[in-house]
């Protein structure tokens, strides 16, 4: 007989009328960025699994807003929950992250959302 190594319904139980991301609310303590701050997003390694995409890992952008508090998919793929971090919205220029991208489109920019440890002041 096989043993349970985990509870598999323990998000789906703090998350149950309140919804996610907002069962995390209060979680993160304080955001360690605000908007406008300037921030490069490190170039950690993954191993299995993240939502910050190699295409901005170092990458310079501007803080647009705190968005909510979550676990990083890191963990939460592994159903540890309780490592709630900020997530923040980041616009970054096209022209940064893609150096061949045309000058005449030198306005377009990107907006992502990012956790807080992969963040560090620029």
């Amino acid at each position: 007989m096989s043993r349970v190594e985990h509870d598999r319904t323990h998000h789906a139980k703090i998350a149950t009328g309140v919804g996610d991301p907002q069962c995390f609310k209060g979680k993160a303590g304080k955001a360690k960025f605000k908007v406008g701050d300037r921030v490069r997003v490190k170039d950690r390694p993954d191993i299995f699994y993240t939502r910050t995409m190699t295409y901005v890992r170092g990458a310079v952008g501007t803080i647009v807003r705190a968005v909510y508090e979550s676990p990083p998919a890191e963990d939460e793929a592994w159903d540890n929950t309780d490592n709630v971090v900020w997530f923040y919205s980041i616009v970054f220029s096209q022209r940064d992250l893609w150096p061949e991208y045309h000058e005449v489109y030198g306005g377009d920019t990107l907006e992502t959302e990012i956790p807080e440890m992969y963040l560090e002041k620029a």
